[in-house]
């Protein structure tokens, strides 16, 4: 399965969702929450809710009960999270009188409030991601803006005040995958169709760690751990001592035409992690990755 192949099934999806919800006779308050797009996934700083934006706003994983994030219902693309704010990209909610795109946002509480970073009108950064203790952001640019003279990898660390270019040497695809290391601002990881790739010079150069076509990637909190979503005749997870070269095959849950798009570890309880799959099913595990409980059901909150 290709990663286009995989965006075309979260399309299909997406509408067969809404469709099968609409037509559901008795539907609790709870399967009103639809995940029509998962944009990625984050914990909250106190590690009590689980925060997935979606096509239509975020929804809400907290006690064991779904809902919807107070706020507005925009398109949240390219979300990351760092240990104080939430970033995106993406398109303002219909009537919301906002510029489309955004550039980049950033909210201090929760998603609740929005402030612009930049770029609004300009671009819309479908991948990003954030050091969970140090707010440096990269991007992957497609196409020309104000900031940013030419397509490629930038990075920030004084949030959209200045970017950076990285000349990404030893990088030869497109990126699918972004990582940045929670607490050196220097070090990422990028994923392509032709592996995972780590570089500790602000994306100048790369080294690949891992050959198969990459979909995700996600830094375990204390650094030492690099988790990824691979695809390979079928989907695989995979955790990685970045520095030793270690790896550790994850088990995954029953995936049919299906594979991980997101990871996320929650930051008070370390072995908990969750992950969100291209067709919007949602898992979550309590014994660093051994076993997973399905929360969402291909966009269905459970």
């Amino acid at each position: 399965m290709t990663i286009r192949h995989a965006k075309r099934l979260l399309t299909v999806a997406s509408f067969l969702a809404a469709a099968a919800l609409a037509l559901a006779p008795g539907a609790s308050a709870v399967a009103q929450v639809t995940l029509t797009h998962v944009h990625g996934l984050a914990y909250s700083a106190d590690g009590k809710s689980l925060y997935v934006p979606s096509h239509h706003g975020m929804a809400i994983y907290s006690a064991g009960k779904w809902s919807k994030a107070p706020g507005p219902q925009h398109d949240y693309m390219g979300f990351a999270a760092s240990k104080n704010h939430f970033f995106s990209s993406g398109h303002p909610a219909p009537g919301s009188g906002l510029v489309n795109p955004f550039g980049l946002i950033r909210s201090n509480d929760g998603g609740k409030t929005w402030a612009k970073l930049g770029l609004e009108g300009e671009s819309d950064f479908h991948l990003m991601a954030t050091g969970y203790g140090t707010d440096a952001i990269y991007v992957y640019n497609p196409e020309p803006n104000s900031k940013m003279q030419l397509p490629g990898i930038y990075s920030t660390v004084n949030q959209g005040f200045t970017w950076r270019r990285a000349r990404a040497s030893g990088l030869n695809d497109k990126p699918i995958g972004l990582a940045v290391h929670p607490h050196d601002p220097k070090s990422v990881a990028v994923g392509t169709k032709n592996g995972l790739h780590i570089s500790l010079d602000s994306g100048e150069s790369f080294r690949a760690v891992a050959s198969d076509q990459v979909l995700a990637a996600c830094f375990d909190l204390d650094g030492k751990h690099l988790w990824y979503s691979s695809y390979a005749g079928g989907p695989a997870l995979t955790r990685l001592n970045w520095q030793t070269g270690e790896k550790q095959t994850v088990a995954l849950p029953p995936l049919t035409r299906d594979a991980v798009a997101h990871i996320a570890q929650n930051p008070t309880n370390t072995k908990e992690y969750a992950i969100a799959t291209f067709e919007r099913s949602v898992y979550l595990s309590r014994d660093g990755g051994k076993t997973w409980a399905q929360i969402a059901d291909r966009g269905r909150a459970l």
